[in-house]
């Protein structure tokens, strides 16, 4: 009887360390302000309660020579060797505009998380906190309007 137990303890252990948190699935629009020069790479992160990153969600900029000018969210990407090869893509042009799907872990939402949306043009300017918002169920309804490269960001559950 404590084998049959034991056997089916580590069983359910083991499902449990290889079960992914549930998501949600959100449509994401950036729309840029119009400027001149290269297009931007904007980095979208969640942070915790006290500001500090947790991950990656979506990184509009595929060539990691220009990473490091993103550099608040290039430092946590160095220090936990984050992989990011499925949520990269390419650079937003000035006055264009991209949708992503980003996957949002379910348990931040309305929990003291929030979403950066980091901004750097190659020869211009970082906008270290681009746009920055709680990440509650009124904020991903609203459109969130950014101070820097971004003109508003808009969000919508898949």
């Amino acid at each position: 009887m404590k084998k049959a137990a034991l056997v089916l303890g580590m069983a359910i252990f083991g499902l449990m360390a290889f079960t992914t948190p549930p998501t949600d699935n959100y449509k994401c629009l950036v729309q840029l302000k119009n400027y001149e020069g290269e297009g931007a790479y904007v980095v979208v992160s969640l942070l915790d309660e006290k500001g500090e990153y947790v991950e990656t969600l979506q990184v509009m900029g595929d060539d990691p020579e220009w990473y490091k000018d993103i550099t608040q969210w290039y430092a946590h990407f160095q220090q936990k060797e984050e992989k990011i090869d499925g949520i990269t893509g390419a650079t937003i042009s000035g006055g264009q505009r991209a949708i992503k799907v980003i996957e949002i872990p379910s348990d931040k939402i309305d929990a003291g998380y929030s979403i950066r949306f980091e901004t750097a043009v190659e020869d211009q300017d970082y906008h270290a906190s681009d746009l920055q918002f709680e990440l509650n169920a009124a904020n991903l309804k609203a459109k969130q309007e950014g101070t820097g490269y971004i003109r508003y960001v808009r969000m919508l559950k898949q």
